[in-house]
């Protein structure tokens, strides 16, 4: 039964066998668009499944959203990936510019802005940028650090030793604008509706990443 198992095999052309279990889930699957390196979705949409959106696991990437924020402030999301389970947001609350992320329901990296955010319309950003080598068998995805921009300037920083290795929340796909369903964390109420006006937010995955050279000045001064 063996042999001839391996005969049908070799004769439908399956061999070799790939027996790596969930590893292969971290392999890239054939996709019917073309290959690129920015995604830009736009609020008051479904929600996108992840295989079909941007792919930010493991790898550096900024996320640009173009908002106006009327006199009286605003609130909400301006993108959200994954759910309870895992993913992460980026969002306006308490006039600051915040990102959270959600690993694997037990860990939260935090960050808020130093400053407000200023009433007109703006570039509020993240950016993620790669420090190391994800390790797929303990389940970590790769380490970086991660920076809120306010129109090019670094508005705060944080570590982030702990990123998803393979996927996000299973439930949640990528909201712009909102985060429905069951959120990434729970300092806000879903749907979380972005109540200023939001004109897109583009996620880039190209590996290029905003350079903030007042910034990196005053680190490297620090430093000294």
């Amino acid at each position: 039964m063996i042999a001839t198992w391996y005969v049908e095999a070799g004769k439908y052309q399956v061999l070799p066998i790939d027996s790596r279990g969930t590893l292969r889930l971290a392999d890239e699957r054939p996709q019917i668009a073309a290959t690129r390196t920015s995604y830009t979705y736009y609020p008051g949409t479904q929600m996108v499944p992840p295989a079909a959106g941007a792919n930010v696991l493991n790898r550096s990437h900024t996320i640009t959203a173009d908002v106006d924020i009327p006199g009286g402030g605003a609130e909400g999301a301006l993108l959200s990936v994954g759910d309870v389970q895992g993913g992460y947001c980026l969002y306006v609350q308490g006039d600051k510019l915040h990102y959270v992320y959600n690993y694997v329901g037990t860990e939260f990296a935090h960050v808020e802005s130093n400053v407000p955010v200023p009433v007109g319309r703006h570039k509020l950003g993240f950016q993620f940028e790669v420090t190391g080598k994800p390790d797929i068998s303990k389940g970590r995805g790769a380490p970086g650090i991660g920076r809120l921009y306010i129109d090019g300037e670094v508005a705060g920083e944080l570590d982030m030793p702990l990123t998803m290795p393979l996927a996000f929340g299973l439930a949640g796909g990528i909201v712009c604008g909102a985060d429905t369903g069951s959120p990434v964390w729970n300092k806000y109420k879903p749907p979380f509706k972005f109540t200023g006006t939001l004109y897109s937010a583009t996620v880039d995955v190209s590996g290029e990443l905003i350079k903030d050279e007042e910034h990196a000045f005053k680190v490297m001064m620090a430093r000294q």
